[in-house]
């Protein structure tokens, strides 16, 4: 009997069962079940709803508190739309890939790969990168992404199986990285997620005017391989008509060979694009945890019950 076969993981089948079924369903209806659960998900999430009022009220101080609290609730009106078409990336089909999402620029990375050029496409965590991966991998070209093991074994199978049926490679993240610059190198696009927080690991920069760990190694990456470095950002479209991916212009000059430079340049980037569409970056994280020595911690601990 296969491991994954046994009773107690049937649970977790019947709900990536139901996650894959939801993204059968027409993209206009999920985009309508997904706003009505994220707005609920804003009355119940508690924590991750007074996380979010954190990190707006630092990051977008100039708007006024009401329409702080209106991007808000259109925040969680997203996040029900990604959580709800997580399954359609887990089996689309490249016709129905094609209808759903529009390609900005694809110029500016076709471009590259035609030279023979490395590239890293730096993918900032606005809430529509899972269905642009999908979508990069079917549309544009295979890549290289680096993951994290998930603890449980059905949703690691399914989630690793989804990102790679179109050719992809996956590495996790203890493996060797010296095969990763290698793969770089010989043409492969690298996926970089670069803004969570950095930990202890970091580099002091700012973040949206907030000083943020924030992780050096993509200056790093850029110097070790040669590779041009190509903002690619995911834009759910409004009423469901699909999602749009595009191509920014690439970092330069990068890397400057100074890791605090490099970082504060990529989170400058990041913080254009979330001017663009606020309600759709990924507010509910802890992008501030780790703080300078001698700093007060930014979220309050949380709640005993």
């Amino acid at each position: 009997m296969h491991p994954l076969s046994h009773p107690r993981h049937w649970p977790s089948w019947v709900a990536v069962g139901l996650v894959y079924g939801l993204g059968r369903l027409p993209f206009p209806l999920l985009w309508a079940l997904g706003q009505a659960v994220g707005r609920l998900g804003y009355l119940f999430a508690g924590e991750r709803r007074r996380i979010a009022e954190r990190n707006l009220a630092l990051c977008l101080p100039h708007l006024p508190v009401p329409a702080r609290r209106r991007l808000l609730r259109r925040h969680f009106g997203w996040l029900g739309v990604a959580t709800l078409t997580q399954g359609v990336g887990w089996g689309v089909s490249l016709s129905r890939l094609r209808r759903l999402v529009r390609l900005r620029h694809r110029e500016r990375i076709d471009d590259c790969l035609a030279a023979g050029r490395p590239v890293i496409v730096l993918v900032p965590h606005f809430i529509g990168l899972e269905l642009g991966g999908t979508a990069f991998t079917a549309l544009v070209h295979s890549g290289a992404y680096m993951y994290q093991r998930i603890r449980n074994p059905v949703v690691e199978w399914q989630v690793k199986r989804a990102r790679t049926r179109f050719g992809s490679l996956s590495i996790e993240r203890r493996d060797d990285l010296r095969g990763l610059v290698r793969v770089i190198k010989g043409g492969t696009p690298f996926f970089y997620l670069p803004d969570q927080d950095g930990g202890r690991r970091g580099v002091f920069v700012p973040f949206c005017g907030v000083v943020a760990s924030t992780v050096p190694t993509l200056g790093r990456f850029a110097a070790l391989t040669g590779a041009l470095v190509i903002p690619t950002i995911p834009r759910f479209l409004p009423w469901g008509r699909g999602l749009e991916l595009t191509f920014a212009p690439p970092l330069e000059p990068f890397p400057s060979g100074d890791p605090a430079a490099d970082a504060a340049q990529m989170n400058r980037v990041i913080e254009a694009h979330i001017r663009t569409m606020p309600e759709q970056y990924f507010w509910v994280h802890r992008r501030f945890k780790t703080r300078p020595p001698g700093e007060p911690p930014i979220y309050p601990s949380k709640r005993r019950r």
